[in-house]
């Protein structure tokens, strides 16, 4: 079976103890309440779960503010990602470059074309009026990623919103990744949801993964204006996507709606901490505004190895269309774990002068 190189595959390196940076989740862990609701949610999975995730829908609904008609629930952001390309099948598709990788193995495995539009390092890797220019009638999706993953760069709202117009007059399908925009500074500015009305061909994808520290239970959702769309990708799988533990765990989530700001607000003083001593010490660091940051040196082209070493655990983003060698990402964790990356980094490179 094929290594995966994903973040969190903290399974490959045996009974070590480590301390896992390559996963990007809420600096708070996940909720007590959550924790709680999962537990029942396995005593009561005598029963198979509801294929239409009705309560938790429900709950999503709430907060959302929109009709629960307008959801649908998955395994994750993943598994939404599967469904997405088989009810759609796209002939053509564009994705950015670099981001999640999930996006372009879907579309492939369906027999799409990917299209990558790369973004520039020189440029901040940021995404740009460049992107507007490109998009030609033919194109089937868009998938855009905001907060970027590894980037941590967010997409204007200005130019999102006219990117969902300019997809709704080609009618491209447009997807929005939003896994970690609860957990960034600019949330509410990049809010798309009063153009779900509007531009029916928009999908905004959510993950409780990133914002509830729950990857292990794995849980999204699509909030899309397009009923007949949301009914294709429920046709395209198994009916019980997501179990009853997961439904249980989502409802509770739910309850806790000021949870995600919690963490947000618990990650930004650490990630300015992060980007100022990893720059001191000599990488250079591209400013995120969510709960990771991606940074590069062409000395350290061993590094996860080296901090591995020392039971520290990084996302080597070599394998990122549009980056290489040298390149890494990390999780912000708390006060006491950050600097115990710092420490490591710091004897790393004495290392490296000596």
């Amino acid at each position: 079976m094929k290594e995966i190189t994903h973040g969190g595959d903290v399974y490959a390196l045996g009974e070590r103890e480590i301390l896992d940076f390559s996963a990007s989740m809420n600096p708070l862990g996940m909720p007590p309440e959550v924790a709680q609701a999962a537990r029942e949610g396995v005593s009561a999975s005598d029963r198979y779960p509801d294929p239409q995730c009705r309560a938790l829908r429900r709950a999503i609904a709430e907060v959302e503010g929109v009709s629960p008609t307008q959801i649908f629930c998955g395994n994750g952001a993943a598994e939404l990602l599967d469904r997405l390309a088989l009810a759609l099948r796209p002939h053509r598709a564009m994705v950015l470059a670099p981001t999640f990788g999930e996006y372009e193995r879907a579309l492939r495995t369906n027999g799409c074309k990917v299209i990558s539009h790369y973004l520039k390092p020189e440029r901040e890797f940021d995404v740009t009026e460049d992107l507007l220019r490109v998009l030609r009638p033919g194109l089937d999706l868009l998938i855009l990623c905001n907060p970027n993953n590894p980037t941590g760069r967010t997409i204007p709202a200005p130019l999102l919103a006219e990117l969902c117009r300019r997809c709704q007059a080609l009618d491209t399908v447009l997807v929005v990744d939003e896994s970690f925009l609860s957990l960034t500074d600019t949330e509410a500015q990049t809010d798309l949801r009063p153009l779900l009305a509007e531009c029916p061909r928009l999908a905004l994808l959510r993950s409780l993964t990133k914002s509830y520290a729950m990857p292990g239970l794995r849980l999204g959702y699509l909030l899309c204006g397009d009923l007949a769309l949301l009914e294709r990708i429920s046709l395209a799988g198994q009916p019980w996507g997501v179990s009853v533990p997961a439904q249980y765990a989502g409802v509770a989530a739910m309850g806790r709606p000021d949870w995600p700001r919690l963490g947000r607000e618990a990650a930004a003083p650490q990630r300015r901490r992060l980007t100022e001593e990893l720059r001191k010490l000599g990488f250079r660091v591209w400013d995120s505004r969510a709960n990771y940051l991606l940074f590069y040196s062409s000395r350290w082209t061993d590094l996860r190895e080296r901090l591995l070493q020392r039971d520290l655990l990084i996302r080597d983003c070599s394998g990122f269309p549009g980056l290489g060698p040298g390149y890494y990402r990390i999780a912000v964790r708390t006060e006491a774990e950050n600097t115990l990356l710092l420490q490591a980094l710091e004897e790393v490179c004495k290392e490296g002068r000596g």
